[in-house]
């Protein structure tokens, strides 16, 4: 299979290059080889994307919802299609293993746009009487051109997440994909276009932060959703307010996982696993402080590391392969580096944290107990396969421990106790939570953070009111009275 695509842009339909923008190697992570090699956008491109949206919105938001639906379900059919070799190009961009992308990246993706598609033809307004026979009637109405800006961790998915629900409102897009996974996107343009997607409804540009940077602040924009970081939000969303756009923000997190006595412990185990390995560890809503009762923390940990030495390290091509390279050299390095912290501020290391020898960026699943709410491991996002076990006596002690935290992106518990998990759940400072289970995110439901993990909520009929605004149209049925 080939990963060179024919040019590094996708613009008003087809492919566009411009070799004077700085270079964009693409490695692939189990490996550490370049598999190919892009341009970031020069001002001309973005200039072009730009333009290319702003030209196409007004038609393609004229069209029906259920013409616009249409295109978008043919190109989740088209996605579905293709899974396999999608499958594979997420793996050599991302690393992670065929075995979760076959399952976790096209396939959301084509979730989201079918499910948007069907949603498209039922965005209405509202009549609202008045009295005296005068009424109140909405007009639904897209926003005008959006920014995407993606991450590298889900980039198939997260480029449909965006674009579904714009382009299901009337909206065009340009995205820009992560520097460091910039293939997958370029798939979802070429297959919207061949669903039948005019020319200009939804681009792809490359770049670093100064080309989303050029994005934001441009007045043809009136949408900025980001997928990122929180230092990178806060960046993004200062430079939006300049220009009063719309944002939707899907920040970072330290999500606490709180483990009862009473819970069952293979089920718990599993939920840690999902909420802190899955994808070498490199989920933003990841339970990475697990709070584990101490009656039954050692029982917790002996099963959690007899399950990791199931783990399957290896090529992530081997559809046997359960836990794959990290996505670059640097973001391994900086879970190493955590894992050195972790041990010099006295936290047990219990299993793992090490970088495994061999090519490629691989490191150990790795778990520390003992850790305490003031080391660095529990209060920092490290995107890596690092686990935090904490230990608890109560459940009050454990919620206020577990909110204690700029972060509100999302939070889990196990137990039996359904009075309990609810109550919990509750008091959760969080946006999304989990009951018995960790890190689904199903289309249908919202999907987002509170508190520094973010403004706004991507996915279900909330996402739709994200990529739209209401007009009110004031109908008088009577004479116009006035003072004077």
């Amino acid at each position: 299979m080939r990963f060179q695509p024919p040019a590094s842009h996708y613009i008003d339909g087809q492919y566009v290059e411009d070799t004077d923008g700085a270079t964009i190697d693409v490695v692939y992570p189990a490996t550490g080889e370049r598999i190919a090699q892009l341009h970031a956008a020069t001002p001309a491109i973005v200039e072009m994307a730009l333009n290319s949206a702003k030209a196409a919105q007004a038609k393609w938001a004229a069209m029906t919802g259920t013409e616009r639906g249409r295109i978008l379900r043919r190109a989740a059919d088209i996605m579905r299609e293709r899974n396999h070799d999608l499958s594979v190009l997420e793996t050599h961009d991302t690393g992670k293993p065929l075995q979760e992308t076959l399952v976790a990246d096209a396939t959301s993706g084509a979730d989201a746009l079918e499910y948007f598609g069907g949603l498209a033809a039922s965005l209405t307004g509202e009549h609202i009487p008045l009295g005296g026979g005068d009424f109140v009637y909405t007009i639904r109405q897209a926003l005008g051109v959006c920014v995407g800006i993606g991450a590298w961790n889900y980039p198939t998915q997260i480029a449909c997440w965006k674009g579904a629900p714009a382009l299901a409102c009337g909206n065009t897009m340009v995205f820009k994909p992560s520097e460091t996974t910039p293939l997958s996107a370029l798939q979802v343009a070429e297959i919207l276009t061949e669903a039948g997607a005019p020319n200009g409804v939804y681009n792809v540009i490359q770049g670093y932060g100064a080309v989303g940077a050029s994005l934001v602040t441009d007045p043809r924009v009136a949408k900025v959703s980001l997928t990122g970081s929180v230092p990178t939000g806060r960046r993004v969303y200062a430079a939006a307010a300049e220009g009063m756009k719309h944002v939707t923000m899907e920040l970072g997190g330290k999500s606490p996982m709180i483990v009862f006595d009473d819970a069952d412990i293979e089920n718990a185990v599993s939920g840690a696993i999902l909420g802190n390995f899955y994808s070498s560890g490199q989920v933003c809503s990841n339970g990475t402080r697990v709070f584990v009762h101490t009656a039954i923390k050692d029982a917790f940990l002996a099963r959690l590391c007899e399950r990791l030495e199931t783990a399957k390290i290896g090529d992530p091509m081997d559809e046997t392969v359960t836990f794959g390279p990290m996505v670059s050299e640097n973001q391994m390095n900086i879970a190493l580096g955590y894992v050195q912290k972790g041990k010099a501020e006295g936290a047990r290391l219990v299993y793992g944290g090490a970088r495994l020898d061999r090519d490629g960026y691989y490191m150990q699943p790795t778990v520390f107990a003992d850790v305490t709410d003031d080391m660095s491991i529990a209060k920092e996002e490290i995107f890596g396969p690092v686990m935090s076990v904490l230990d608890f006596e109560t459940e009050a002690e454990v919620m206020a421990r577990a909110n204690n935290t700029e972060f509100g992106l999302a939070a889990g518990v196990f137990t039996n106790d359904l009075t309990r998990a609810h109550r919990v759940v509750a008091g959760f400072e969080a946006g999304t939570c989990y009951i018995n289970t960790y890190n689904l995110a199903p289309v249908e439901a919202p999907f987002g953070g509170s508190k520094m993990s973010g403004v706004g909520r991507e996915n279900s009929k909330l996402a739709i009111n994200h990529f739209s605004e209401m007009k009110t149209v004031y109908v008088s049925m009577n004479d116009v009275e006035a003072p004077y």
